[in-house]
């Protein structure tokens, strides 16, 4: 199964407490096979490389990507799929690549600061990680999400409103589910 996210408005329905609600994408998305490349060497390092299934998954953009987890959590069986500047749509796009086929047990997502850097709303960001955690609950429902939350930057310190307004939703929704989790690295 795979969404390919054209560059065009979407309109995506999400259910929030029951209720389904029509989400529309404020920005046309970039290409996702723009990450062509990262994908396959992730494909190609775990063809040669023993893969702990039910292992702590760190996901998202650069900022995952350029983290060395390993030094930070010696002794934990981890992975690290950060990629480039990757946008939620791109974290879709690349679902069962990047997340379901490692069966994690917990997942740390690191998403949603490039996102708003390229002008989407608070509405649209938060949108997105709920849809995303309805479809890790479909498929994982035993697998912990935690968001860790978008950090602020100098570069985009202008951005910093709309970012702590998506930290703050997410935190807030992420405090009534005991399998979801908010990790605070902006205060």
């Amino acid at each position: 199964r795979r969404v390919l996210f054209r560059s065009c408005a979407l309109a995506l329905v999400i259910t929030v407490n029951g209720i389904a609600a029509p989400v529309f994408a404020e920005l046309p998305n970039l290409d996702p096979l723009r990450f062509a490349g990262e994908i396959v060497a992730f494909q190609e390092w775990d063809s040669k490389n023993y893969v702990p299934e039910g292992a702590i998954l760190f996901v998202g953009s650069s900022s995952i990507r350029m983290w060395p987890t390993a030094a930070a959590f010696p002794g934990a069986e981890l992975v690290n799929r950060g990629f480039g500047g990757a946008e939620f749509p791109d974290i879709f796009y690349y679902y069962e690549r990047v997340i379901t086929r490692y069966a994690p047990r917990k997942i740390l997502l690191y998403v949603g600061d490039n996102d708003v850097g390229r002008g989407k709303s608070a509405d649209a960001v938060f949108a997105d990680y709920l849809t995303l955690v309805e479809w890790v609950k479909r498929d994982l429902p035993e697998t912990e999400l935690h968001f860790i939350s978008i950090k602020p930057s100098k570069v985009r310190w202008s951005y910093w409103p709309v970012m702590d307004a998506v930290n703050q939703r997410v935190a807030a929704h992420a405090a009534s589910d005991p399998v979801l989790g908010y990790i605070d690295l902006a205060t």
